[in-house]
């Protein structure tokens, strides 16, 4: 797969396809690469890209610090993934897309659209991630990884990450740089020798600002008023795809069609069904 530097960053990326592009932002938490498109929960069974590619040319990547795309030691924050996401598509020459996120990457093709609306033709989001169960989850995930570096220290966390193919949202002792340490030893040397006071202060600020509302996390709700490019909405039904996430969304996009239906009837066919034809209207 082609692997590109954007804004310093190695990016790998596929574009599966043919017709308007659709960039697709991955599923998967702080593991989310371009492979669990096909490969990741319910999404290995909903086969989007295999639906979607003979309309569309899928442009998918592995976001920053997942898979094989490369990191920085920097306070995470959504401004920088869809920095990333932007750089990609100037790369490819796209000066418009319709963009879809699953899971927490709605919050990223939320902040597309309101960074640059003239480039979105429509949004779906699918499953979107969040509620007060989610920011509660994800923050005690960042407690965990820093009370493991308290104890072991930077070089611990290098070890483990190199031990073990589990992500940060399996394990939270490896961090959410893990993916980085398996694949870049420049990066690894200077992740071990990092001053463990000012890796405490950009770790806790990302815990802090990355999930910083008990909704959708990130897009401002007078952002997305204002937004006017038409996203459809389909909700999820667990304590990460919490009920009252798609629900916010709706009641700030000024331009939304809502389908709600339950999980257990968003079929592979029903789901495919649904996008084709939100899309071609866009």
């Amino acid at each position: 797969m082609p692997i590109v530097e954007l804004d310093g960053i190695r990016t790998r990326y596929e574009t599966v396809g043919q017709g308007p592009a659709l960039l697709m932002f991955s599923p998967g938490g702080f593991d989310a690469s371009l492979d669990n498109w096909i490969s990741f929960g319910r999404y290995k069974q909903l086969g989007f890209i295999d639906a979607l590619s003979p309309h569309y040319t899928c442009i998918v990547y592995d976001r920053r610090e997942s898979g094989q795309s490369g990191g920085r030691l920097e306070r995470l924050s959504w401004p920088n993934y869809v920095a990333q996401a932007i750089a990609l598509l100037d790369h490819l020459g796209v000066d418009s897309a319709h963009a879809m996120g699953g899971c927490v990457g709605c919050s990223s093709a939320a902040l597309l659209a309101i960074a640059q609306p003239h480039r979105v033709r429509s949004m779906v989001l699918f499953s979107p991630a969040g509620g007060v169960t989610y920011r509660v989850a994800q923050q005690r995930r960042f407690a965990a990884h820093l009370a493991f570096v308290a104890e072991h220290g930077l070089r611990a966390v290098l070890d483990l990450a190199r031990s073990t193919d589990a992500g940060f949202s399996k394990d939270p002792r490896v961090g959410p740089w893990a993916a980085t340490l398996r694949h870049d030893d420049e990066f690894a040397r200077a992740y071990a020798e990092a001053d463990p006071e000012r890796y405490e202060v950009i770790v806790s600020g990302t815990a802090r600002l990355l999930f910083d509302r008990d909704t959708v996390p990130w897009p401002e709700p007078e952002d997305l008023r204002v937004l006017d490019v038409p996203a459809l909405i389909v909700p999820g039904q667990d304590t990460t795809h919490t009920p009252t996430a798609a629900p916010y969304l709706q009641e700030c996009l000024p331009s939304t069609e809502y389908r709600d239906v339950p999980v257990a009837q968003q079929t592979k066919e029903a789901c495919a069904a649904t996008l084709l034809d939100f899309l071609a209207r866009h």
